[in-house]
């Protein structure tokens, strides 16, 4: 029966640092009028005298419902470790190294629009005959469907600025009109609300196995010095992956079935103070992730707190391994982890 087997949904929130996802907002910045206009709205909104306690205001969903359901990794003030392999600690190659399994520091040292050499998760299940035709991507940086390689993999990838294309429902061609008359902040990437609904339509629609939606405001507006605008949308972000959880929990398809894997492509740094802005090899702490995961099958182990090491470049392996896709640990060397 079809629906014995395991959905993946992969979610990438750019650039979020760990230190947010699991002590909320910083005391350093939430008050610093250089990286924040409303100091009095913005600590109303998201401080609170302990970590526990400030995590749970920015990132409800993750710390009510994940953590009683899931693994949260990464607090390093905890003992768990993530770490890039790749050496570039900036998004093309972080995504490289999440999506294929292996850095590629020879040639991804960029983040030009160039297709991807190397083979995606997202490609291999697609080759699989219960794959086939069952993979979608969404990213809100327009630069997915080169990282991804549509071209070549044959995934579709809806990113950047792009309208939904395949026979679209009511609520698409609503999307398509209102992506043209929302101004984005910036060229390149567009308001997450958009890539979060074109998914949604998308997976009410077609049900794809294995789903893959990237996230992007919360690196932009870090990028622009902007803490208020980054820690609501790290706030809003979580609400979306609600939604989305929510979604697969009322779908026949989908519930009880579906895993969900949510990591970032690189960290950003915290000394000194701006360079949380900034990320890059040049900066201090900018290799330093984090993987949450829960659903079909996952321990219920909360946050964790025991001395680990975990890589990015295990998480791809992991999914393949999830997916029931036989692979070569030459092509994808990480070792898959066992949650």
């Amino acid at each position: 029966q079809e629906n014995d087997e395991t959905k993946v949904i992969l979610i990438t929130l750019d650039g979020l640092r760990w230190q947010e996802l699991f002590t909320g907002a910083d005391s350093l910045l939430i008050a610093n009028k250089e990286y924040v206009h409303d100091t009095t709205q913005l600590k109303k909104t998201f401080w609170r005298a302990h970590a526990k306690e400030r995590r749970e205001a920015l990132m409800p969903f993750f710390w009510t419902k994940v953590a009683s359901m899931g693994q949260l990794h990464g607090n390093r003030l905890l003992g768990s470790k993530m770490n890039l392999t790749n050496t570039m600690w900036f998004s093309y190659p972080g995504y490289n190294e999440i999506l294929t399994g292996k850095a590629d520091d020879a040639r991804i040292t960029s983040n030009d629009k160039f297709n991807n050499p190397n083979t995606t998760v997202l490609e291999r299940y697609h080759q699989t005959e219960v794959g086939k035709g069952k993979v979608a991507a969404f990213g809100s940086w327009d630069v997915f469907p080169f990282i991804v390689n549509e071209e070549r993999s044959g995934v579709p990838v809806n990113a950047g600025f792009e309208s939904a294309t395949e026979n679209p429902n009511d609520r698409e061609r609503f999307l398509n009109k209102l992506q043209e008359q929302i101004p984005s902040p910036w060229g390149s990437v567009r308001l997450d609300a958009f890539t979060h609904h074109f998914a949604l339509e998308h997976m009410k629609k077609e049900h794809p196995k294995l789903v893959y939606i990237a996230y992007g405001e919360t690196d932009d507006f870090a990028h622009e010095g902007d803490y208020q605008a980054y820690l609501k949308s790290a706030h809003n972000t979580d609400g979306l992956i609600k939604e989305i959880w929510e979604f697969t929990q009322q779908d026949d398809f989908y519930r009880d079935q579906t895993i969900f894997l949510i990591t970032t492509d690189h960290g950003r740094g915290t000394q000194p103070l701006d360079t949380w802005r900034s990320h890059g090899s040049n900066i201090k702490g900018a290799d330093q992730v984090w993987l949450v995961v829960f659903g079909k099958g996952i321990a219920p182990l909360g946050e964790v707190k025991r001395e680990e090491q975990w890589y990015s470049n295990q998480i791809a392996p992991s999914m393949l391994e999830l997916l029931n896709v036989p692979f070569n640990a030459e092509e994808v060397p990480g070792k898959p982890l066992k949650f």
